[in-house]
């Protein structure tokens, strides 16, 4: 990919590619491109599941709708078995969680350098089509989880019970150890949505990175030499192989970030 003044190094090449679409200054920089890709996955999982759901019959499942049946008993079952009590809220949470987050992952899949050409063609020169690339995306998941943990703590054990539990768990209510007692929950309760979010931000990014690197190996083989072919084939081989078993990890991704939301919010109902 060549720049205004030049071809592009390995380093600008990287660089252009893990670069945000921002708008804003300071604090109220907003970046676009994880905004509307978010926007644009979440439509689309709604509109498919929407479609589906009206075209499902009570008779014998298509293909489609049984594959949507599936993914719906396989999340409620993960879910009760993490929380065995009303699952009204959670288990729909936990579906949403599961299915938005697979596909900002599955964008990750798409050629980095077909979505350049295409949105450079609109003008738009730094485009990221994976939202959970962003810190700013999985922060936010995270954030919202963090606070319905809360909500749900007031809610079970009261505003009362809530400080209660703040100063007397894990060592006790004496008076000596309330102070220990808060700094640890106090980390604990922190701990949470930043591994959360980290963990998520983590696999994704370093997964575009490995792409990114191994399409830098394929130029080689521009060299037109023997060990430049060779090193092109190689590229090719491990870009294909890396996309497959990089499959599993945006769907394991997926499910860990939901199961361990479930887990964070079946935690906040516990009284100690």
């Amino acid at each position: 990919m060549a720049s205004e003044h030049g071809p592009q190094s390995a380093g600008e090449y990287i660089g252009h590619h893990l670069t945000n679409l921002r708008v804003g200054e300071g604090f109220w920089t907003f970046n676009l491109d994880t905004i509307i890709m978010g926007w644009i996955t979440g439509i689309i999982a709604i509109g498919a599941f929407y479609l589906i759901a009206r075209k499902a019959t009570t008779g014998v499942p298509g293909r489609v709708q049984g594959f949507i049946e599936l993914i719906v008993e396989f999340v409620d079952e993960t879910v009760k078995g993490v929380f065995p009590g009303d699952r009204k809220f959670l288990a729909p949470l936990a579906l949403t969680i599961f299915v938005w987050v697979f596909m900002m992952n599955l964008m990750d899949l798409l050629p980095i350098d077909w979505v350049a050409k295409v949105t450079e063609t609109g003008g738009l020169h730094n485009w990221k089509p994976v939202p959970t690339t962003d810190l700013n995306t999985t922060f936010a998941m995270s954030l919202t989880i963090f606070l319905l943990t809360i909500f749900f703590s007031l809610k079970a054990k009261g505003a009362g019970g809530f400080v209660h539990e703040l100063f007397t768990a894990p060592f006790g209510g004496h008076p000596v150890l309330w102070i220990p007692n808060l700094v640890l929950n106090i980390i604990e309760y922190l701990a949470k949505p930043v591994s959360l979010a980290m963990r998520l931000f983590g696999n994704m990014y370093a997964g575009e990175l490995i792409f990114m690197l191994l399409g830098l190996l394929g130029t080689i083989a521009a060299t037109n030499s023997a060990g430049g072919l060779m090193a092109g084939a190689a590229a090719g081989v491990l870009y294909w192989g890396w996309a497959v078993f990089h499959i599993l990890i945006i769907l394991l991704q997926a499910f860990i970030f939901m199961v361990l939301s479930c887990v964070y919010i079946a935690m906040a109902h516990e009284h100690h």
